[in-house]
C-alpha cells in the first residue's frame, strides 16, 4: 500500500482513519495490535499500533519513547529516501498515544536468513544493513525483514533505535569488510547535510528525537562516511535474541 499509494497519502490516511478493531499480538514484549482502520469512502486496512501505555520500561533508554522512536526510523528513512521502513505516525488510538505504522503483507517464513540466498535482494539487504549502522538499532532480528510481494523488503520494529551510546545489534554481519556502495554514502551524505544545517526536510526526525541523539546520529554518520565501510561488530553482544 505505503509505495503505490505515495508515502505523503499513506501517512493522510494513517491520521484520518478510525480505528475499528484492535486485537493484541500475545507474542511480543511490548503491547502490539494489529488495528483494523477505516478510511473514508470505506477503504479498509491494516495497521500496527504500538501504545506509549503499552511500553515495558528499559534500564538504558528513556521511559515514554520507544513509539516515537519507530516513526522516527521512518523519518530517517524519508530523509534518506530509502523506501524501506513502513509509513509510521504518532497518533492517538484506542489505548491512548502511540505509533502507527501501515502493515506490511508478508510471508513470515521468508525472513532475513532465508532472503541472504538470494542475490537479486542484496543490495536492499546491504541498504538495510547501513539503514541499521547509522539508526544504532539494537534489535534487528531477521524477521525484522519483510519481503512484500513486489520483491521489497521492509524493516520494522524499531524501538530500539537511536541510542546515543553504541547499541549496534543485528543478524547483518555478512559484509563486514566490503566497500559501501557509493550511490548510499552519497544519500547518507546528502541526509547529513539536512541534519547539521536543520534544513525542513529533517525537522520531522529532530522533533522526535531525545536530547543528545540528534548529535550522535550526526557522528554515526560522519564516521561511516569516512570509513565508506561495512564495520565490524563492537566489543559488546552484537546479536539480538531471538534471532528470528
Amino acid at each position: 500500500m505505503g509505495e503505490d499509494l505515495g508515502f505523503d497519502e499513506a501517512e493522510r490516511l494513517l491520521r484520518e482513519a478510525e480505528f475499528r478493531d484492535c486485537r493484541s499480538l500475545w507474542y511480543s514484549s511490548n503491547y502490539v495490535y494489529v488495528a483494523q482502520m477505516c478510511a473514508d469512502g470505506g477503504a479498509q486496512f491494516a495497521a500496527v499500533y504500538k501504545p506509549l501505555r503499552g511500553e515495558n520500561p528499559l534500564w538504558d533508554f528513556p521511559d515514554g519513547e520507544l513509539y516515537k522512536r519507530e516513526a522516527a526510523a521512518y523519518e530517517l528513512s524519508r530523509l534518506l529516501g530509502w523506501p524501506m521502513v513502513p509509513p509510521t505516525i504518532v497518533r492517538d488510538g484506542p489505548e491512548g498515544v502511540g505509533s502507527l505504522q501501515l502493515y506490511v503483507q508478508h510471508d513470515p517464513e521468508q525472513h532475513f536468513f532465508v532472503q541472504r540466498e538470494n542475490e537479486e535482494l542484496i543490495p536492499q539487504l546491504k541498504r538495510m544493513c547501513v539503514f541499521d549502522i547509522i539508526a544504532n538499532n539494537a534489535d534487528r532480528k531477521g524477521g525484522h525483514c519483510l519481503l512484500d510481494e513486489g520483491g521489497r523488503i521492509w524493516g520494522i520494529d524499531h524501538g530500539l533505535c537511536f541510542h546515543p551510546q553504541y547499541k549496534l545489534r543485528s543478524v547483518m554481519w555478512d559484509w563486514v569488510g566490503e566497500p559501501i556502495d557509493d550511490a548510499l554514502l552519497a544519500d547518507v551524505e546528502q541526509a547529513l547535510g539536512h541534519l547539521e544545517s536543520g534544513a525542513g526536510e529533517a525537522t520531522p526526525l529532530l522533533d522526535l528525537l531525545h536530547p543528545g541523539e540528534p548529535g550522535a546520529l550526526i557522528k554515526r554518520m560522519r564516521k561511516l562516511l569516512q570509513e565508506g565501510a561495512f564495520p565490524p561488530p563492537g566489543p559488546n553482544r552484537h546479536y539480538p535474541w531471538p534471532l528470528v
